[in-house]
């Protein structure tokens, strides 16, 4: 099927649920992503900065990026004012960075926290019990906003899925009880190709669609 049937079909899961559809172009060639894009879509989704950059000059302005991979450090002065959210905040360190880099540059990065549900050793995210110190350090911060909470689950049956999902939501409605300075929960980013349709009756609020959409990658390019 085209990427525009393969939209359609999404959309139509998706009805009316309100849910956000970030298309996961990761290494896919401009024209697939201008393609997705004539179709409607605006919300893209990149894992590497590098690739970002590489694309984001040659595709329409209006196109909202969303950083959805592992951000390195060194990587944050290249996407300051370039990224609509990022969603993997992960660590004090790294929240340091981003404030530091767009403080100078008067400008607010708006965030999600990645958490490491599963305590996976092979994927980034922070663990559950250090959930608390992060935040606090966040609500010190004055050019770094929080919007919510995003999370790769481990791969598993639909019991499995709905485990993880379930937690996540548990989590996101409890910090959404609270009151903090620079955090407020109004995006929950969990759901893939395999099981965003479980993940939305489940509650989340943003899915991150790439196979599904583009078809299967080719990381031999």
């Amino acid at each position: 099927m085209s990427i525009e049937e393969n939209l359609n079909d999404i959309e139509e899961n998706l009805n009316e649920k309100k849910v956000v559809l970030v298309a996961v172009s990761k290494t896919k060639p401009v024209e697939d992503i201008q393609s997705a894009y004539d179709a409607g879509i605006r919300d893209f989704g990149e894992n590497k900065v590098q690739e970002f950059m590489d694309k984001e000059p040659v595709l329409p302005k209006d196109i909202r990026w969303h950083l959805i991979g592992h951000l390195q450090r060194n990587k944050v002065k290249y996407i300051v004012g370039k990224i609509y959210l990022i969603h993997s905040l992960d660590s004090i360190r790294l929240l340091n960075e981003l404030e530091k880099h767009y403080k100078s540059e008067k400008l607010i990065a708006n965030t999600l926290i990645q958490i490491n549900i599963g305590r996976e050793e092979n994927k980034t995210g922070i663990y559950v019990e250090n959930l608390e110190n992060l935040i606090e350090a966040c609500e010190t911060c004055t050019s770094v906003k929080v919007k919510g909470l995003m999370a790769v689950i481990p791969q598993g049956d639909e019991k499995s899925c709905r485990h993880y999902f379930k937690k996540m939501k548990s989590i996101f409605d409890e910090l959404k009880k609270r009151k903090f300075n620079n955090i407020s929960m109004d995006i929950l980013s969990m759901g893939m190709t395999h099981d965003y349709k479980i993940a939305v009756e489940e509650g989340s609020t943003l899915v991150r669609i790439g196979e599904g959409i583009f078809g299967k990658r080719n990381y031999n390019k």
